[in-house]
């Protein structure tokens, strides 16, 4: 079921989120909405926030990024098969040089801007079948755990601008927790600005 995704302005993604336990009602078929979602959306990235759920889970695809002539074939090779579950993940190290990429957000549409980075990350988890694992990533694959990690942490890319870029797109972010934006997916508007 494609669920709607939650727009800018939400105060549910910028809330600190919760674990979730083994137990937690139809975590499968909440994966497998939120797969079903991001496909949709065309994303490569999303976590439960973003569809209303202040919970510690998020899921990645990042085999669009193994398409990518400018990758090496190593990191093409690792981005191929790159579809993971983190459920209560905790960052450990984040390492490395600074590199900017060009990032969006489901959740902030037609918004792109470059955001810094570190290199290489070190992160534990739980997968689908809650099995605890520790592991390290770099490149595109570190930068896309980072933004879905951000958001189980309260944070957007936006909040990693300068100040200048984030008062440029002040009315842009304004008009997308108004509603007034055209996305090519479902999205759900925050209730308290809908004017009623």
């Amino acid at each position: 079921m494609i669920l709607p995704i939650v727009a800018y302005g939400d105060p549910v993604l910028r809330k600190k989120t919760e674990e979730i336990a083994r137990d937690y009602p139809d975590l499968d078929g909440l994966i497998e909405n939120m797969f079903e979602t991001m496909y949709n959306a065309y994303g490569v990235g999303l976590a439960a926030p973003q569809v209303g759920l202040p919970v510690r889970l998020f899921i990645i695809d990042a085999s669009p990024f193994a398409e990518d002539e400018e990758l090496s074939e190593e990191e093409q090779a690792e981005l191929k098969d790159f579809r993971k579950v983190f459920i209560n993940a905790r960052i450990l190290e984040e390492e490395g040089e600074e590199w900017a990429f060009n990032e969006g957000c489901l959740s902030i549409p037609n918004v792109r801007e470059d955001v810094w980075r570190q290199d290489t990350i070190k992160i534990e988890y739980f997968d689908e079948n809650f099995e605890k694992k520790t592991e390290e990533y770099d490149g595109l694959a570190a930068r896309v755990i980072q933004h879905e990690y951000d958001h189980i942490e309260g944070v957007l890319f936006t909040d990693k601008l300068s100040g200048l870029k984030k008062r440029l797109l002040k009315s842009k972010l304004s008009n997308i927790s108004k509603g007034k934006v055209k996305a090519d997916y479902k999205m759900r508007f925050p209730e308290a600005k809908k004017g009623r």
